[in-house]
C-alpha cells in the first residue's frame, strides 16, 4: 500500500468518525432549536425522565444499539432517528470526502458541513415547518465556496442558480398569495432556494427541482391515499428540496452527464 492511498483510508475514517460525532450534536440541535432550548444547557438527557447521560450513554450509534433503543433508567423508547442522523451524517462525510477530497479539500469539507445543514433542515422542516436562516446561510457559504473551488461548474453558473433559485421560488411565494389567497410555501423556502442554487449552479438546481418535485408529487399523493388527509393538509416541501439539493450536489455532474449520454444515444 502506498502512502497515497493510506493517507486517504485515514482521511475517510477520521471523516467517518467526525461525522457520527457531528451527528450526534445534530440530533441536539434538531430537537432543541425548533423548542427554544439552549444547546449547550442542560446537558444530554433522557426527556422522559431527565437522566442525565454519561459519555458511554453517548457514544455515536454504539450506546443506541447496546441499550436497544431504550432509555438506560426508565427504559423509555428513544426515536430511532437520533440514530439514523448520526449515521446519516457520517456516511455523508465520507462520501463528501470520497467525491471532492482529491480535486479540492476546500469543497470537500464544504460539502460535509453542508450535508450536516442540509440534514438539519429536512428534519426540522418536516417536523416543525420552518426553514432557520443560520442553516440556509451555512448553505450560501458552501455556495460561495463552491464558485471557486466546484471544478464542474463555472463560477458564474453559481451566480446564475442563486437569482434564478430567489426569484423561482419568489413568483411562487407571491402567486400563491394571488391566486390562492394564502402563502403556497413559506419564504424561508424562498431563501433556502436562492442559497441552494448558489451552491449547485443552475443546472445542478434544475435537479434538484425535478427531483423534489417528482419524489414530493409521489410522497404525497401516498400519503393522502393512506390517511386520507384533507386536501387543505399542509405539506412542507423543504425535506424533499433539501434531499434534491443533496443528490445534485454529490452526484449531479454524474447524473446530468449520464443524461445527456442517454439523450445523444436516442438521438444517433
Amino acid at each position: 500500500m502506498d502512502s497515497h492511498t493510506f493517507t486517504l483510508i485515514c482521511v475517510y475514517i477520521l471523516s467517518g468518525l467526525l461525522g457520527l460525532c457531528v451527528g450526534s450534536f445534530l440530533n441536539v440541535v434538531i430537537y432543541r432549536l425548533p423548542n427554544n432550548m439552549s444547546l449547550a444547557n442542560p446537558g444530554s438527557h433522557c426527556t422522559s425522565c431527565q437522566y442525565s447521560l454519561r459519555w458511554y450513554d453517548n457514544i455515536p450509534v454504539v450506546s443506541y444499539l447496546l441499550l436497544g433503543g431504550k432509555c438506560r433508567k426508565c427504559k423509555s423508547r428513544i426515536s430511532p432517528r437520533y440514530m439514523l442522523v448520526e449515521l446519516l451524517n457520517g456516511v455523508l462525510w465520507v462520501l463528501s470526502v470520497a467525491l471532492f477530497w482529491e480535486s479540492s479539500v476546500v469543497y470537500a469539507c464544504a460539502a460535509a458541513i453542508v450535508s450536516s445543514a442540509l440534514i438539519c433542515i429536512f428534519f426540522i422542516d418536516l417536523e416543525h415547518m420552518l426553514i432557520y436562516n443560520r442553516f440556509t446561510l451555512i448553505v450560501a457559504a458552501g455556495g460561495i465556496a463552491a464558485m471557486f473551488t466546484d471544478s464542474g461548474t463555472a463560477w458564474y453558473d453559481h451566480l446564475i442558480g442563486a437569482a434564478a433559485g430567489g426569484l423561482i421560488f419568489l413568483a411562487l411565494y407571491y402567486g400563491a398569495i394571488t391566486v390562492l389567497k394564502k402563502e403556497g410555501l413559506g419564504f424561508g423556502d424562498v431563501k433556502y432556494a436562492a442559497a441552494a442554487g448558489l451552491l449547485l449552479g443552475w443546472q445542478k438546481f434544475i435537479l434538484a427541482m425535478l427531483l423534489a418535485s417528482v419524489v414530493a408529487a409521489i410522497v404525497m399523493s401516498a400519503l393522502n391515499r393512506i390517511q386520507k388527509a384533507d386536501k387543505q393538509t399542509e405539506h412542507p416541501f423543504g425535506p424533499y428540496l433539501t434531499a434534491g439539493t443533496l443528490i445534485a450536489m454529490l452526484a449531479g455532474d454524474a447524473i446530468i452527464a449520464w443524461y445527456a449520454g442517454f439523450l445523444m444515444n436516442l438521438i444517433m
